[in-house]
């Protein structure tokens, strides 16, 4: 009766003010938040969780090591996946980054690569950037990742100690220079002998996951992937 209840309440809601899409405006079905089915189809995936050496990985290669490495989707400037991603960092729109969490874990459940991890740990915000914004755009997509893979996420052993400037316009160098000692680790026994995805909402250069990385192994025997909701061009 409750469940009912609930069910009809939400209807005469969505009635009155109904979901739509930020993406194409569309009125949202029950089973959809924030993004329909058909924007998420129309997002440019790369499919690279299926591919062993993939652009992802090879831009790591020669600086760290990774188990694997992968991103979602390719993000282009004016297209649906800027849109999502402005909603998801500046626009408050928290719900966004759960649910592209959720259709990626979808996708990375074709993959093997993933049985093997222990914590799903998102890229921390320095604590003043945190209270300015009120939540982490990666713990977001980490949470919706941990509602598919049963896999739990881990907040607070990787720490971001300095708060570095934007990376905005930044070059190569700059960006490496940037984050250069700006993690840490708050407790080594926390990831020793444990496998951590690591997850970030855009890469870039890779420079922030080296930085990561870097600081995560110095935990013995921790073994580190990555993964990200879009990959930006250099």
């Amino acid at each position: 009766m409750v469940n009912y209840l609930q069910h009809y309440i939400s209807g005469f809601i969505s009635l009155i003010y109904p979901q739509v899409c930020i993406v194409c405006g569309n009125h949202l079905v029950q089973s959809e938040k924030s993004i329909c089915q058909q924007c998420v189809i129309d997002l440019p995936k790369t499919g690279f969780h299926l591919l062993q050496n993939n652009p992802v990985e090879k831009l790591f290669w020669g600086k760290i090591h990774v188990e694997f490495a992968s991103a979602f989707f390719f993000f282009q400037k004016g297209s649906v996946a800027q849109k999502l991603l402005h909603n998801l960092k500046y626009k408050g729109n928290k719900e966004i980054g759960i649910e592209l969490g959720k259709h990626y874990a979808t996708e990375l459940v074709r993959s093997s690569l993933i049985d093997t991890i222990d914590y799903i740990v998102p890229v921390p915000l320095h604590k003043n950037k945190l209270k300015k914004r009120g939540y982490n755009q990666s713990e977001m997509i980490a949470i919706g990742l941990s509602q598919v893979l049963s896999i739990p996420v881990e907040t607070d052993t990787l720490v971001r100690a300095i708060e570095n400037p934007t990376q905005t316009k930044k070059g190569v160098f700059e960006r490496w220079e940037n984050t250069y000692g700006v993690f840490t680790i708050t407790n080594t026994q926390q990831f020793a002998n444990k496998h951590i995805l690591l997850v970030d909402d855009v890469l870039t250069t890779g420079s922030t996951i080296e930085a990561c990385v870097q600081a995560i192994k110095q935990a013995p025997n921790a073994k580190v992937s990555f993964i990200s909701l879009a990959l930006a061009s250099n």
